[in-house]
């Protein structure tokens, strides 16, 4: 029989849940995450999560996949808003990437933990993470088409953004670094051009 609360939110109750997890995620940190926790943060049994997610294990995988949706919704609109060239949309997507790792850092950690790294064992995380590296290599795939990708394959060409928007994205979480938004335009633009695209 469900709680109250359980039935208050019906077929929410497992957003709820992910939002609750989110929320201590940013604020706290993936440790403090707890089914326990999340169960009290949204005001439902101690038992109601585990209708929807089988162990802590699922939740976080749920929580991180649910990060990759943000992330990819952020890139594309800020891809929407840079014009029609895909150079310059790479640039305006690295910009955005940085930016989700400043706004995100206790998410994007998750999103990124060695915890989760078997993507075999979460396929709907494994979907979700792998939208925004798609979209970067349909752009650079585009530039390859156009003649405009010299000496270096889209693949190869997407990990080595990935890794800079990666690296200046953590390394500004961490004090490391200064102006990371710009850091990340002027070095996805660099690449660009030493690989004929700009």
């Amino acid at each position: 029989m469900k709680s109250e609360s359980a039935w208050h939110f019906e077929g929410d109750l497992r957003a709820a849940l992910i939002e609750a997890a989110r929320e201590i995620v940013e604020r706290d940190g993936a440790a403090a995450l707890s089914l326990r926790g999340v169960a009290r943060a949204t005001g439902v049994s101690a038992m109601a999560p585990y209708h929807h997610f089988k162990d802590r294990a699922a939740l976080v995988a749920s929580v991180a996949a649910e990060g990759f949706d943000r992330l990819y919704s952020d890139k594309m609109a800020a891809l929407a808003a840079s014009g029609g060239d895909p150079a310059q949309r790479i640039i305006a997507g690295s910009i955005a990437y940085v930016r989700f790792v400043l706004e995100h850092p206790e998410l994007y950690r998750l999103m990124k933990s060695p915890e989760l790294a078997d993507r075999d064992a979460h396929p709907g995380l494994a979907a979700a993470a792998a939208r925004p590296g798609a979209s970067l290599q349909a752009m650079l795939s585009e530039l390859a088409v156009a003649g405009r990708l010299h000496g270096i394959g889209a693949g190869e060409a997407g990990q080595i953004l990935w890794a800079l928007v990666h690296g200046i994205g953590t390394l500004a979480v961490d004090s490391y670094l200064g102006n990371p938004e710009a850091l990340a335009a002027d070095g996805a633009a660099v690449l660009l051009a030493g690989w004929g695209a700009l």
